[in-house]
């Protein structure tokens, strides 16, 4: 089978990761707790930032955000090993920006995520997502943006969100735990 993965927020938990970035660089303290409830994908206005306000502070933080120390969820890199070890097909699909793909598989890679040669799609925007998709064939998709999950929804592709905060709202499959996946593709043992 072929599975696809968004990466920020999906495998990674860049939110948080930024989240306590932000902390240190505005030398706040806001607790996780008021990350945890926030029902936006933006972090901004935990710390009392305008949208525009935290657009240049994202901006201005990237590739400590992107390329620092951020953690992958619990089992992610370990349930994607499997399934690559089972003869699966793993693909990675990113709306980062195009300047960050190298740099950014390279990272994947070195955290331990299997990478396969041409199967990792960076630089699109959300609503592009969904001609890759629909192109590459994928049986399982997963991602943990409303937006892009909605343009998905007429595809044969099974979709699955990526239990987040933001998107609770989102009538989909949904994986809470990265060791639910082989489960919900029928690949348990």
């Amino acid at each position: 089978m072929k599975f696809g993965f968004d990466i920020d927020d999906t495998l990674i938990d860049l939110r948080k990761h930024a989240f306590h970035i932000y902390n240190d660089k505005l030398q706040m303290n806001v607790g996780l707790d008021i990350f945890e409830a926030l029902d936006t994908m933006e972090i901004h206005q935990a710390f009392g930032l305008t949208k525009e306000e935290g657009g240049k502070l994202w901006h201005s933080l990237r590739d400590e955000i992107y390329f620092s120390g951020c953690s992958p969820f619990p089992h992610a890199r370990e349930v994607l090993q499997q399934l690559v070890a089972q003869g699966h097909e793993v693909y990675y699909i990113t709306a980062r920006d195009r300047e960050h793909s190298e740099r950014t598989k390279m990272w994947m890679i070195e955290n331990g995520f299997p990478v396969a040669e041409g199967h990792f799609y960076c630089g699109m925007s959300d609503s592009e997502k969904v001609h890759i998709i629909a192109d590459l064939g994928l049986d399982y998709y997963v991602d943990d943006k409303p937006k892009v999950l909605e343009t998905l929804q007429h595809l044969p592709t099974k979709v699955c969100v990526k239990d987040r905060s933001y998107n609770q709202h989102v009538n989909l499959p949904r994986i809470t735990s990265w060791q639910e996946l082989p489960e919900l593709a029928g690949l348990a043992t």
